[in-house]
């Protein structure tokens, strides 16, 4: 990693935007009331996880899987009923409605879906397609398949039917951005300062920025990794590598 100069600094989630973006508005002091439940922390299997607030430049590479007639009509996380012939799927933590772009690795085949539930809970699975989206990949006998998953924007509501695209749907440049790797997040504030140290000591750029939900203040460590994709991927590999196993990519 390059060697940086910049100290450990301590920023609300409105701080940081005001030193990214250069507006100075003040920082809540409360977890507003309006924030979607989806968005929260959960925790499922003893394992916490952290949804990201947008899903703007998010790229990812795994396995994929598909769900359907032993969850067909019930409730998905955000309050809708699962319709196994709907394109939809499941992600651990992107924005729901958020619209993905899925690539099928083994065949090359793609469709578009429309997050609205999470899971899977499955280590080494990144995403649960419906039972239609699989098909249109390719891979419900397989049951499995490597795929890639790229962030389109964020659609109003259900996908049309054949996976058609709706009109508000926001294209972005994928390959460029504001990158940042989520190392974790603590409860205890001098948990965070000392990660962060030790990273700043590898010449990182950190952040911590405090996160406040049902009334627990939680200190996410967040290390800049540049404004190119590739090299923001290779970044999260090599944190991978050093000892951060939760350690996650995201854009701003």
């Amino acid at each position: 990693m390059k060697r940086s100069s910049c100290s450990l600094f301590l920023v609300t989630a409105v701080t940081l935007a005001l030193i990214l973006a250069g507006c100075a508005p003040h920082a809540p002091k409360s977890y507003p009331p309006t924030h979607p439940a989806t968005q929260r922390p959960y925790t499922v299997n003893g394992k916490t996880y952290y949804p990201i607030t947008s899903a703007r430049g998010y790229w990812e590479r795994g396995r994929a899987s598909w769900y359907g007639r032993q969850f067909h009509g019930r409730k998905t996380a955000n309050g809708e009923v699962f319709d196994m012939y709907a394109m939809t799927a499941a992600h651990k933590t992107l924005p729901m409605n958020t619209m993905l772009l899925v690539r099928n690795l083994d065949n090359g085949r793609q469709t578009v879906v429309r997050v609205n539930d999470r899971g899977p809970f499955i280590r080494g699975r990144i995403v649960d397609l419906s039972y239609k989206a699989a098909g249109e990949l390719d891979m419900v006998r397989s049951g499995i398949a490597t795929i890639e998953i790229i962030a389109l924007g964020e659609a109003p509501g259900p996908v049309p039917a054949g996976g058609g695209r709706p009109s508000r749907l926001v294209h972005q440049d994928f390959n460029r951005g504001d990158y940042f790797v989520q190392v974790g997040s603590y409860l205890n504030q001098g948990s965070a300062e000392r990660i962060a140290r030790r990273l700043m000591d590898k010449g990182a750029d950190v952040v911590i920025q405090p996160y406040i939900t049902s009334g627990y203040t939680y200190y996410r460590v967040q290390v800049y990794a540049g404004k190119v994709l590739q090299t923001a991927q290779s970044f999260e590999r090599q944190l991978l590598r050093d000892g951060f196993p939760g350690a996650f990519l995201f854009s701003r």
